[in-house]
């Protein structure tokens, strides 16, 4: 169904069998929100309406997405030209957009291996069909859910392309904050952390409310009340304890836009003047 503003509805599941069955277009999901707020056409109407309401409290939303994105790219391509890091391990990556993790590598070594992981099915309908890589690399998506860690670092797939015998960064860009407390966040990261040896890089943002005292928490998160994972926003000191026992990278845990910042890229005025997120990449000694 296309609508007026020109964007058509992701198709309708066609099988029983394959992953799409299970995509329910009335309940707003993260992933699907992210992609309305860049631009992309991978969402249905219930995600474009939480993605307005996001806005409607913070105008700034949809260029801090972007800068939230660019920030992902820098990071991803120190890793690979500076820091030497062929292997990575992106979960929450959401629907494939332009300058996925495995194209921002593979540019600079073309034979990095990336593994993708979501839990959303329509993450894995239009990744298997679009992530394809260098062929000198190896890309690979699975559907697991960051809540289980021990599956995700036991997949196959994830074996097939990660040798956790050597160096790995670990992307957790912008999915920390739909694990609520309850779920304990830090634990689930400390299994990652655990599981990858030293000189491994953990890459990981998160959304904030440090730079405003005009929005409650509750007025920023209400929007994500009805999705699949509601958001919770979280202090510099609660986000760095993500980093615990690893070194960070200069200039450490920062809002992303002043994370190593490309003179030559291009920079969105931001509404109100912050991208609402912080982020920072550490080593594992």
């Amino acid at each position: 169904m296309t609508h007026s503003d020109g964007v058509t509805d992701p198709p309708a599941p066609a099988s029983t069998e394959a992953p799409n069955t299970r995509i329910n277009p009335h309940i707003p999901h993260p992933a699907r929100i992210y992609d309305y707020l860049l631009g992309g056409k991978d969402h249905f109407a219930s995600d474009r309406k939480a993605a307005e309401a996001l806005i409607e409290v913070s105008p700034g939303t949809r260029e801090g997405v972007r800068a939230h994105r660019a920030f992902l790219g820098r990071a991803v391509r120190y890793l690979a030209a500076e820091a030497g890091i062929t292997q990575f391990l992106d979960i929450g990556t959401g629907i494939p957009t332009q300058d996925n993790t495995h194209t921002i590598a593979q540019a600079s070594v073309p034979e990095a291996r990336v593994a993708y992981v979501d839990n959303d099915p329509i993450v894995l309908v239009h990744g298997r069909a679009l992530l394809t890589g260098d062929p000198a690399g190896m890309t690979e998506m699975i559907e697991a859910d960051l809540r289980q860690p021990e599956k995700i670092l036991a997949d196959p797939a994830v074996r097939r392309v990660i040798d956790f015998t050597r160096p790995v960064a670990v992307i957790l860009a912008g999915v920390m904050h739909f694990i609520t407390d309850e779920e304990q966040p830090y634990e689930l990261v400390e299994q990652l952390k655990a599981a990858v040896p030293g000189g491994s890089h953990l890459l990981l943002s998160h959304i904030t409310l440090d730079f405003t005292d005009q929005v409650r928490r509750e007025e920023f998160t209400k929007p994500y009340d009805n999705s699949s994972a509601p958001m919770v926003p979280r202090t510099h000191e609660e986000t760095l304890r993500f980093f615990d026992g690893w070194d960070l990278v200069d200039p450490g845990l920062v809002e992303v836009v002043t994370w190593r910042p490309d003179p030559i890229e291009y920079q969105e005025q931001i509404p109100g003047g912050h991208a609402w997120a912080y982020g920072g990449l550490a080593v594992k000694p």
